[in-house]
């Protein structure tokens, strides 16, 4: 069973919730199962058709309201909490959170939910728990707490990058014409879990193959490597509950005068990109630096996704690397740089490091080799 780790100050992330939450003009927050919750308590609970209610407010230890198979999870917390916990018939599941809201002294209040997150199940148990209560967006005061990493956050991404790199490093001589996608996507799983990632992975690994390859997000299939492909892989590990995600392209055999020449177009937006970025950077000018370079060379309408978003125990969250975005750069923030060109029915190629916002500039955890590398025959 997991248990919150000792190296997080757990009461501490609480402390900072509230000052957010006061500085939101709001009164709480609901969170069901999912990643803020564990980052605001260190308990993890699975999405099941049993509720999970966490209730954070201004001047109240949390409140949890859970299944009671679920309650030995609290038994070993080093901060104060109260629970509500219900027994296997639904029909007590409203009163239990009835209790729970009013135990955070939230009833009739203003109380803000992450609307990605929040099902419909427990929106429907708030909402007819306490008809009074005033449900908003609370997504922003979450983000604002997680994009800024601490030490021991970055430290679990750098070893999450570690453990993917060393993956997949030793399921490259597995790469040769006839191999399919899915069997090396299985390999790099295989290779995952042996070098340390926690089982639960952030994504399955993308395997994409020749014209497949200029599918962003491919899936692997069964179709068999063969030389002149291009080969994206985009992996990735979890430390933790702490995420890496990267992207490299290789070439099978060899590789065309064109694909060779989008490689190093690609590379160089890449480089562009994490020159730019920078405490006190708009993240939309880290999105413009490799989108320029992408469109300067005439490539520009085959760039169809934005730079890179934010990472950490979600594999996309704030902060996301887009045009339009003005959101300033802070010391902690991390993310990925991914730019790519795709080009239908032939191939593509992406290129994704993972970053940290330092004081002085911009950190990549990932240090793999960037350069078009021919693999196999």
């Amino acid at each position: 069973m997991p248990t919150p780790t000792s190296d997080v100050d757990y009461h501490l992330r609480q402390e900072r919730l509230v000052n957010t939450i006061e500085a939101a003009d709001l009164n709480g927050i609901a969170l069901n199962a999912g990643p803020s919750l564990t980052y605001l308590t260190g308990l993890h609970f699975h999405l099941s058709e049993r509720p999970v209610l966490g209730l954070f407010s201004l001047d109240k230890p949390p409140v949890i309201v859970l299944p009671e198979l679920e309650s030995g999870k609290l038994s070993n917390l080093d901060y104060n909490t109260l629970s509500f916990a219900y027994g296997e018939d639904p029909e007590t599941w409203r009163t239990s959170i009835r209790e729970g809201i009013l135990a955070a002294g939230l009833n009739g209040q203003r109380i803000g939910i992450e609307p990605r997150v929040f099902r419909v199940l427990e929106l429907d148990l708030i909402n007819t728990a306490d008809e009074d209560l005033k449900l908003v967006s609370g997504e922003a005061v979450l983000a604002q707490l997680r994009m800024q990493k601490d030490e021991f956050e970055q430290g679990e991404m750098q070893e999450a990058v570690y453990i993917a790199q060393k993956a997949l490093e030793e399921t490259l001589p597995e790469i040769e014409s006839g191999i399919s996608e899915r069997e090396l996507a299985g390999k790099l799983v295989v290779a995952l879990l042996a070098n340390g990632s926690d089982p639960e992975m952030p994504f399955s690994p993308i395997v994409a193959s020749g014209p497949n390859s200029a599918n962003p997000h491919a899936f692997p299939t069964d179709r068999q490597l063969s030389k002149g492909d291009m080969l994206i892989i985009d992996w990735g590990a979890n430390v933790g509950g702490y995420f890496s995600d990267l992207t490299r392209t290789f070439a099978v055999g060899g590789v065309n005068e064109e694909m060779s020449k989008i490689a190093q177009i690609v590379l160089d937006a890449n480089v562009a990109a994490r020159s730019k970025a920078g405490p006190g950077v708009p993240a939309q000018e880290i999105d413009q630096a490799a989108r320029k370079v992408i469109e300067s060379a005439g490539y520009g309408e085959f760039f169809t996704h934005r730079t890179g978003h934010g990472l950490g125990i979600e594999g996309h969250e704030e902060p996301y690397i887009r045009d339009g975005n003005p959101v300033p750069l802070i010391p902690g923030m991390t993310f990925t740089i991914e730019p790519g060109i795709y080009l239908p029915g032939k191939g593509g190629v992406r290129i994704e490091d993972d970053v940290v916002v330092t004081n002085e500039g911009l950190l990549s955890f990932s240090d793999m080799p960037r350069e078009l590398i021919i693999l196999g025959g």
